[in-house]
């Protein structure tokens, strides 16, 4: 095995990669054209305001929490702040056009979930990021402050965890047609680093990545592409035998798992590079499990995020940290 010459064409269909990007592009086209226009939101308000009960948490609040931030709104119908603050997060929820969901959970009915939260009061507001809970605040507060609270949000979820959102679907009724978009002004610099990718120059594509990136952070294409360029950097000078030798021998070891998971991704086994580090995040804590979990965000890059083996990993890694 010869770790300087890896191709990445068994993990990473660049051409996917691509078209991966470009439908980003379209979203965040329609669903800014939909805000300047004050017209439907693309993404109906039937899939950003649910009701959830005891049964259905873990299906409607954490699976999907490893894709998309759930706030929840613990209320009860004889509670009188509650009707004022339940209709403003739900408008806040359409505002937002998927960049949260809101779970509605009527306390008297669902007494286990108030008592898991350790609800004291309501109306009390949580948020559910990647299977961890973080408290929002209680009772009512002004509109500003609520607003404030949840755009932090929604920048924690995409910057720590690489969740942004539900998806808007241009095709979707009341959601504007976008008119086709011109060639990109990063094709020829993005088509250069996919050629030093594939002739092995990984430090010509870390550059040509990173130059986009400058002038373009939002760049899909290149960012995805980094991603996986900086991923064989790493494993370019490894001695396989010893990173797995050092795994086998050292389950709880963070850096070496770590190690590890960077080869099965090289090596095309993705499920297993993603449950070694869905692993090591169970049985860590503090800094060494944050130190993995950012790993595994960064090989959730590589992939892509609509590959099924990433919303699956997202899923267990959810009901870990949870």
């Amino acid at each position: 095995m010869q770790p300087r010459n890896m191709s990445m064409s068994g993990v990473v269909d660049l051409a996917a990669v691509k078209a991966a990007g470009e439908a980003k592009a379209k979203a965040e086209q329609a669903r800014a054209e939909s805000a300047r226009q004050g017209g439907t939101a693309a993404v109906p308000p039937s899939a950003l305001v649910i009701d959830v009960d005891e049964a259905g948490f873990e299906r409607d609040v954490l699976q999907r929490s490893a894709e998309v931030p759930v706030v929840i709104d613990f209320w009860a119908e004889w509670c009188e702040p509650c009707k004022q603050l339940g209709p403003l997060l739900e408008r806040l929820a359409v505002e937002a056009n998927g960049r949260f969901v809101l779970a509605k959970i009527d306390v008297d009915a669902n007494q286990m979930l108030m008592q898991q939260f350790g609800i004291q009061g309501i109306p009390a507001v949580f948020a559910v990021v990647a299977g961890q809970a973080l408290p929002l605040f209680q009772g009512a507060a002004p509109e500003a402050e609520i607003r404030a609270t949840l755009a932090q949000l929604i920048q924690v979820a995409e910057e720590r965890f690489g969740l942004t959102g539900i998806a808007v679907d241009p095709a979707a009724e009341g959601a504007p047609v976008p008119s086709a978009a011109p060639a990109g002004p990063y094709d020829a610099l993005l088509s250069a680093a996919v050629d030093a990718l594939d002739a092995g120059d990984l430090a010509g594509a870390v550059r040509a990545y990173k130059n986009v990136l400058v002038d373009d952070p939002g760049n899909t294409e290149a960012k995805l592409g980094l991603a996986q360029a900086e991923l064989l950097v790493r494993v370019q000078d490894m001695d396989p035998q010893a990173v797995r030798a050092a795994a086998a021998e050292n389950p709880k070891d963070p850096a070496a798992q770590i190690a590890a998971a960077d080869l099965d991704l090289v090596g095309g086994h993705v499920e297993d590079a993603f449950g070694r580090l869905v692993d090591t995040v169970r049985v860590t804590f503090g800094e060494d499990r944050d130190a993995v979990r950012l790993r595994l965000l960064e090989l959730f890059e590589v992939i892509g995020a609509d590959d099924p083996r990433v919303g699956a990993a997202r899923t267990a890694l959810a009901r870990v940290l949870f």
